[in-house]
């Protein structure tokens, strides 16, 4: 039942930021202030990743939160290509976007309407390969490549992760309901270079059957696993 409550919570929360990017992407080309929402969600993913690492990307980012809510029905949900994770496909596309926005805004540079137009055509084009993405791999493989969540992923990089209890059986489920696909049970291994993309979504956290995932430390989960 816990659960359920907790994925319950979840898509209630996704339920009230998605409505924005359909604002801003659809309404900012009527209203190109509208744009200028844009660099808060920017802002937002950076404030954040400085103390609870990518979680802005779990529910409070409206793109994210549009991909789970209208994609994950329909997604073909294959395993996500190890390109779109490459450190050097990551940096091209952190590079490619603020290219292109700082070449319209240095050219829009004092008229806010041209510049708050130029942040509406980059969440566009950016949402229509994000949908793509969504529908023909699975939907939070444009997550892998965003350019703010890339950002996001080096802050987190000095941040504790998620940690694995003894009782772990390493029964996979927490690798299936990871919306990243990560595999959350290994997050906590010295080797392991996949931490940082953790959305502190609690999903694995939640589905564990053994009760041996928490973000809290192994202290915490031998509590959990206690009561």
């Amino acid at each position: 039942m816990k659960v359920h409550e907790n994925m319950l919570r979840r898509v209630n929360l996704q339920a009230y930021t998605w409505v924005v990017l359909p604002l801003v992407a659809i309404g900012g080309w009527f209203y190109p202030l509208l744009g200028f929402l844009l660099l808060g969600c920017m802002l937002g993913a950076v404030g954040v990743s400085f103390f609870r690492g990518r979680n802005w990307c779990d529910w409070m980012c409206p793109r994210g939160a549009f991909l789970d809510l209208f994609l994950g029905p329909i997604s073909r949900k294959i395993t996500i290509p190890s390109f779109f994770k490459q450190a050097a496909v990551r940096i091209f596309m952190l590079l490619l976007i603020f290219t292109v926005l700082g070449v319209q805004f240095y050219l829009a540079w004092g008229d806010l309407q041209a510049m708050g137009l130029a942040l509406v055509r980059v969440l566009t084009v950016t949402t229509v390969a994000g949908i793509l993405l969504g529908w023909s791999i699975h939907p939070r493989t444009w997550c892998h490549i965003c350019p703010m969540g890339t950002v996001a992923h080096w802050i987190a990089r000095r941040q504790k992760t998620l940690q694995t209890g003894s009782s772990c059986i390493s029964c996979g489920i927490c690798a299936k309901v990871c919306p990243m696909q990560l595999n959350p049970n290994e997050l906590d291994k010295e080797n392991s270079d996949e931490y940082s993309d953790c959305l502190r979504c609690n999903s694995c956290v939640n589905s564990c059957p053994q009760k041996a995932l928490s973000f809290e430390g192994r202290a915490a989960v031998n509590r959990q696993k206690a009561a």
